[in-house]
């Protein structure tokens, strides 16, 4: 595994090092018993960009005309105020009351 030398003194020992291998290896192991949790330190990954992928989705067009609208006024591209709009439902949502 590939470590970056400010954190390699948190390795109490080696988990495999390919990649292949690692991910399968992280899917059911225990991290406390390759890292040392309490010397860690929290950092945000600024860098880090998420998994993209493509989707389809037919939307009737005067909901597409009323996002460029909103867009517009906004001035981004819609396809970004539609993820900004979906992903704050699905904030609200995971923060809803079961029924």
């Amino acid at each position: 595994m590939s470590v970056s030398p400010g954190y390699r003194s948190l390795l109490l020992s080696s988990p495999p090092a390919r990649e292949d291998h690692e991910r399968k290896f992280w899917a059911t192991a225990d991290s406390t018993e390759y890292v040392d949790w309490a010397d860690g330190k929290r950092k945000k990954l600024v860098q880090l960009r998420p998994s993209l992928k493509t989707i389809s989705r037919r939307l009737p067009v005067s909901m597409i005309e009323d996002l460029k609208i909103l867009a517009t006024r906004r001035d981004v591209p819609y396809q970004s105020l539609l993820k900004v709009f979906l992903a704050e439902r699905l904030e609200r949502e995971r923060h809803a009351r079961p029924r």
